[in-house]
Order: structure tokens, then sequence, then C-alpha cells
């Protein structure tokens, strides 16, 4: 019991500690170029929180200051922590229920099908934007949505969810919708630089509008996939052991299905493709906290927001005043990582 007890004491600093450096790094990456000092990022933010803002003086903060702070950069870092939350959590959800470690949010065909509803939202110009969303956002997310409902039924045999089935049919399916939005590409080549942009995934330019709309479902849906770590560390048991234990194996599985694609389709459609997030964060927060996914999820989590505040500042100031779409830099990242992955456990082998 003591020794329980010291190792949820020893978690609950270490998370703190997490996010402790969040919150710094976030603050960081909010004042960015612009010559803003830290306590002025803080008592902007603390000036819009009720009650509070009686005790804090801003006048020595000048309106160019604020706007740069709480219009630009502050919904974008909080854009940033939403989408690699979201992303590393799918990757572990998705890399438990598939057994897979080589899995990650957009295995089942998630990145293509929003790639596709996208890509025919710009080719047919739709430009109108309702509740802060654009017809792209919309587009993308039904996309998604219609892509993973097609592997889904493709992978269920039986009334029975078939991993490997699954994921077989996640790579035929994005491949397909893939050739297809390339087709559209070729067909329509003035919007090709368009479409290509918004599947690199960037930050820039959402405003609030995605960050409200977002953070409720995205924060809810995490929170019921943390309810449900001690179903997935069974899943990783085996199907029959896991059905001895009393897990109610199909049920779960589907939920952790529908839940991780949640995730995924709700950020893609704002972000656009950002990828490896969902694979590379699982692998260090597992290196870091070990596997079991009741500390695995929040730990990655907080990890990936970390990783995506991060590689967000670099690519809006490695080549200043031109923006490099984020996607490409956490590929940077994403691939190497990927390799010396594959290396370690060829070595293991």
């Amino acid at each position: 019991m003591e020794h329980n007890y010291r190792k949820k004491s020893k978690l609950s600093i270490i998370i703190g500690l997490m996010v402790l450096l969040a919150i710094i790094v976030a603050v960081v990456s909010a004042i960015g170029s612009a010559n803003i000092k830290a306590s002025d990022v803080y008592r902007i933010i603390l000036s819009k929180i009720p009650i509070i803002n009686k005790y804090v003086n801003i006048e020595n903060i000048t309106d160019a200051q604020f706007a740069i702070i709480w219009n630009v950069r502050l919904p974008r870092v909080i854009l940033g922590i939403l989408v690699g939350s979201s992303l590393s959590v799918a990757g572990v959800s998705f890399q438990g229920l598939l057994k897979n470690p080589m899995s990650d949010p957009y295995i089942l065909g998630v990145s293509s099908g929003a790639a596709l509803g996208a890509t025919i939202a710009i080719i047919n110009h739709l430009e109108y934007v309702k509740y802060g969303f654009s017809s792209i956002t919309f587009a993308a997310f039904i996309g998604a949505i219609i892509s993973v409902f097609i592997v889904y039924n493709i992978g269920r045999i039986n009334n029975k969810l078939s991993t490997n089935t699954l994921l077989l049919a996640g790579v035929a399916v994005g491949q397909f919708f893939t050739a297809i939005m390339s087709f559209l590409m070729v067909v329509n080549s003035n919007d090709m630089s368009k479409i290509i942009y918004w599947t690199m995934g960037s930050l820039s330019g959402k405003g609030w509008n995605p960050v409200k709309s977002l953070s409720i479902p995205i924060l809810l849906t995490i929170v019921v996939l943390i309810y449900y770590s001690k179903e997935l560390n069974i899943l990783l048991t085996g199907d029959e052991t896991a059905k001895s234990m009393g897990v109610n194996v199909e049920r779960t599985k589907r939920i952790i299905l529908v839940l991780g694609t949640l995730l995924t389709s709700l950020v893609v459609s704002v972000s656009g493709i950002i990828g490896f997030v969902g694979l590379i964060i699982p692998h260090i927060a597992r290196i870091i906290f070990g596997p079991d996914h009741k500390i695995l999820l929040p730990c990655s989590a907080i990890v990936g927001a970390i990783f995506m505040i991060i590689t967000d500042a670099i690519s809006r100031t490695l080549i200043s005043p031109v923006e490099i779409p984020v996607g490409i830099i956490t590929a940077m990242f994403g691939g190497p990582f990927f390799i010396y992955l594959l290396r370690s456990k060829k070595k293991m082998m």
C-alpha cells in the first residue's frame, strides 16, 4: 500500500512538472519574435479572466501587443495543444487497440478521407463560413468520417472487429481516396497549390473559433479514453484473455475506435494533415512512463501538446517571415525517429 502511494505521488509530481513545462513552452511560443515580456503575456491572459481582471494592470501594454498575443498567438498555441494532445492520445489508443506499435491516427484512412473532402471543397470554390468553420473544414470532417465508416464495415466480420482486416482495409481505402484526390488535383491544376498546402498541415490564421468549438468535445473524448485505459491494458493480453476477465471485447473495440477516430477527425478538419505526431509521441511517452495506459494516455497528451507547440514555433520562425507548414516540421522530426525505432526493434530481435 505504501509502495502504491509513493508511486502515485511520484507520478503526480512528474505530471505536475510536465504541465508546468507545457505552460512555460506555451508562454515562450506566444511571445515569439514580438517585443513582449513573459510577464506581459500573463497579464494579458489574466485581464480576460472575470474577477481576477480587476486586479490586473495592463496600461503599459499597447493595443498592438495585446492584439498580437490575444488574437493571434494565444489561440494558435491553444489550438496546437489541442491538436498535439488529440493526435497523441488517438495514437496510443490505436496502437493498443490494434496491438501494432507502428499504428498512428491516420492508419484507418482518416487523413485520406479528410484530404479528399477538403479537395472537393477547394476545387468547387466553396467559400462559406458557418459557426466559425469554413466549408473546407466541414468537408474534411465529413470525408474523414465516411472513410472510417467504410473501413469499419469492411473490418467487421460476423459482427466481430478483426484488427488485421481493419488495418488492411484502412490502407486500401486510404490509397483509393488518395488516388481520387490526386486525379482531382491533376484535372484542377489551378487549385493544386491550395490542396497541397492544406495536406501539409498548418495552425496559421485559425483564430478563436476552432478553439472554442473543439475544446469541450476534445477534452471529453480524451477523458473517456482515459476511462477505458484499464480495458486497453487488458486487450493487450489477447481477446480470449480479455473476455475471461469480464471485458466486452467487441463493444470496447468499437468505442475506442469511434473515440480515436472522432479525435483525429476533429483536429484534421481544422489543421490539415499533421503526420507522425500520433506515431512518435506514444513511443516517447512509453519509454519515459511505461506501458500502463492509465499513465500513458494523460502523459502522451501533455508530451504531444509540448511537441506541437515547439514544432509550430519552429515552423513560423525558422525562415521568417516565410512560414513553413507545421506538417513538414513534424515529418522532419518524425522520419529519423521512426528509423531509430525500427533499428532499435531490429537489435532487440
